[in-house]
């Protein structure tokens, strides 16, 4: 059964939810993890609504955000739709089985490791031109096992817990794949609106979602997520492998205060 409760909200509280879903959006266009910006902004605002239903509000923003920023990368660069269709299939049923799962168990020993998991990724990619030059490194036929693959694996923890989906699905595209920034954008962006929506599905099919509020939210992150991917478009591969770098370090520090310190 769905809430409908957002009405009764502040303008106050409305302009900043606003304010930060546009945000959000900008910021995940161009690098991702906008749900850190988002997600927090729904439980100071909203400190009475249930967490699945916050999550599912911020899932959907994130969907419709992350379609109108993806179809911005697709017009400037070509996708390679059978090996997006296929991994973007195994994300979304892995996600499903993740947003279940998530519902019937602790998560709390995989947010402890997920700062370090997040630490070998910023080392490894520092340590790398990988994203700079647009180089495929495998055949076509074990390029989509590869992709479904990490897809599955990837869209799982998105579904599960969430933080830094974004960043490790454009990881598998430019250190795995070998695609550059630009052409790894949309896939990448592809498969985080699979992996979303099959955790989506579950939340509202168990009852968790608002409405009204997923609406608001929506049309804020849409528009950020259109600022965003000109950005990133118009200045290229360097700018966005910058902001990479930064999304992942702030990503370390947050998950291991949420983790160690909250």
């Amino acid at each position: 059964m769905f809430e409908l409760s957002v009405l009764n909200l502040s303008a106050f509280d409305i302009s900043l939810l606003l304010a930060c879903a546009l945000i959000a959006g900008l910021v995940d266009s161009i690098m991702g993890g906008g749900g850190m910006i988002q997600v927090p902004a729904l439980f100071a605002v909203l400190p009475g609504f249930p967490p699945p239903t916050l999550l599912s509000v911020n899932k959907f923003a994130s969907v419709i955000g992350t379609i109108g920023a993806t179809i911005q990368y697709a017009r400037a660069n070509k996708s390679p739709w059978g090996l997006v269709i296929i991994s973007c299939i195994a994300a979304f049923i892995a996600s499903v089985c993740g947003a279940y799962l998530v519902t019937q168990i602790p998560t709390q020993w995989l947010r402890s490791t997920l700062p370090f998991l997040l630490i070998a990724l910023l080392v490894f990619s520092i340590k790398s031109n990988a994203g700079l030059v647009h180089a495929p490194k495998h055949p076509p036929h074990r390029q989509k096992a590869i992709a479904s693959t990490g897809a599955g694996v990837i869209g799982f923890y998105d579904g599960f817990l969430g933080p830094g989906a974004g960043a490790f699905y454009k990881m598998l595209y430019t250190r795995v794949l070998g695609f550059d920034f630009l052409r790894s954008a949309a896939p990448a962006k592809f498969l985080n609106i699979a992996s979303n929506l099959g955790a989506l599905c579950v939340f509202i099919y168990l009852g968790y979602f608002d409405l009204r509020l997923a609406l608001l939210m929506a049309v804020a992150n849409l528009i950020g997520g259109q600022i965003g991917s000109k950005i990133a478009i118009k200045h290229g591969n360097a700018f966005i492998r910058k902001a990479f770098f930064i999304l992942v370090t702030v990503l370390i520090i947050k998950t291991f205060y949420d983790a160690f310190l909250k």
